[in-house]
């Protein structure tokens, strides 16, 4: 019934587009697909770059699974940049045996699989359905190549943002990580849109720091 009662809270469709910039320079546009069907969800996000940054092609990132009692609940997650399929990272879930295999330049490695583990486009929808409380978040996440738990602090509540995609009431989550070692992220989630990402700033370990701003939103 739990189950039922969060795949009945759950949009059936999402399409948020994001204009992204790194270092203040437009050099992609972003579009991510969130469908669920019964108790089935599909994800995929879009990247493809603008001026030099296209030559790159495409960067895709899917995920599809379950909405359990527990929230979304991956089976399997796959990213691809552009044709090149030693650049693609795989990750399968087999949630029976508590197992998670991740290919990554043809090697699989094979780890424990964390109740709640979530993949890297995934991880934002968890929060869709719960919502962050308190003063701190943490979710176990893997990349494809490897896992590890990330935590994200309310940094602020109630914070008003204006894009030309609307005002938003939102909360700022900001990475907990104190490492310092790069690819720490902070998200704005608007509070009256499913705690959906209105705004996504990500700092890599080359020092480039990528903001991601919400062009449009439909959701049914």
């Amino acid at each position: 019934m739990v189950a039922a009662n969060l795949v009945f809270a759950a949009p059936n469709n999402v399409v948020l587009t994001y204009q992204a910039t790194r270092n203040g320079k437009p050099f992609a546009n972003v579009t991510e697909t969130f469908k669920q069907t019964g108790n089935q969800y599909a994800i995929e996000s879009v990247t493809e770059g603008v001026g030099l940054a296209a030559l790159f092609g495409k960067r895709i990132l899917k995920s599809e699974g379950v909405i359990t009692a527990d929230g979304l609940q991956p089976k399997h997650f796959e990213q691809h940049q552009g044709d090149n399929e030693k650049k693609a990272v795989y990750a399968d879930f087999d949630w029976v045996a508590n197992q998670l295999s991740m290919k990554n330049k043809g090697s699989v490695i094979t780890e424990p699989l964390v109740k709640g583990t979530q993949d890297v486009v995934s991880f934002p929808y968890q929060w869709m359905l719960f919502p962050p409380k308190g003063d701190e978040v943490s979710l176990p996440i893997t990349t494809g190549k490897k896992q590890r738990v990330y935590s994200y602090k309310a940094v602020e509540r109630d914070v008003s943002l204006k894009m030309d995609s609307g005002q938003f009431k939102t909360l700022h989550l900001s990475n907990a990580s104190e490492s310092g070692g790069g690819n720490e992220k902070e998200f704005w989630l608007a509070l009256e849109h499913f705690y959906l990402p209105v705004k996504i700033i990500i700092r890599e370990e080359n020092g480039a720091t990528i903001e991601q701003t919400l062009t449009s939103m439909h959701i049914d």
